[in-house]
């Protein structure tokens, strides 16, 4: 398991884990990400928001944000 912060662009991972606080989760959570739900990383240039796919739709994350989201890679 790793951080979503640590995928680099176009590797996909998928959800595992959320950490943080209810507020945090409840709010990533109505956004797509939910366990067993698969996201690809756009960019990542390792400063500034992460760009990821995630259930057809592009997103931006802050880098803390992302560190709070634990994905397995995906391989195909």
């Amino acid at each position: 398991m790793l951080p979503l912060s640590s995928l680099k662009a176009w590797e996909v991972g998928v959800v595992v884990d959320i950490n943080g606080e209810p507020g945090f989760m409840s709010r990533i959570s109505a956004t797509g990400f939910i366990p067993n739900t698969e996201v690809t990383m756009v960019r990542n240039w390792k400063w500034g928001p992460l760009i990821v796919f995630v259930r057809d739709t592009k997103m931006a994350l802050g880098r803390s944000e992302a560190e709070k989201i634990m994905v397995r890679k995906n391989v195909k």
